[in-house]
């Protein structure tokens, strides 16, 4: 089974090796029929601690590292605006 790829927002990185990242997806609300835009914050794994604050970046899948950490980071997509 492929593992799967996400793209968001480094919300932070101040955990060592560890960083937060925010994906937003957007969905269609049953009822009201108006798209509605869902975040949800994953830990990911940065052994090299390269991505910083505000850039994004391309998070994957993979096994256990800790009790939250279940994704690693694959590449930075777009640097930080700061």
């Amino acid at each position: 089974m492929p593992k799967r790829i996400l793209q968001g927002v480094v919300v932070s990185d101040k955990n060592d090796k560890t960083i937060v990242v925010k994906v937003e997806r957007r969905l269609r609300h049953p009822v009201f029929k108006k798209t509605v835009r869902v975040s949800k914050k994953y830990h990911a794994h940065d052994e090299k601690n390269e991505a910083k604050v505000g850039e994004i970046v391309r998070i994957q899948e993979a096994r256990p590292l800790s009790k939250q950490k279940r994704w690693t980071l694959v590449e930075k997509v777009d640097a930080a605006k700061a």
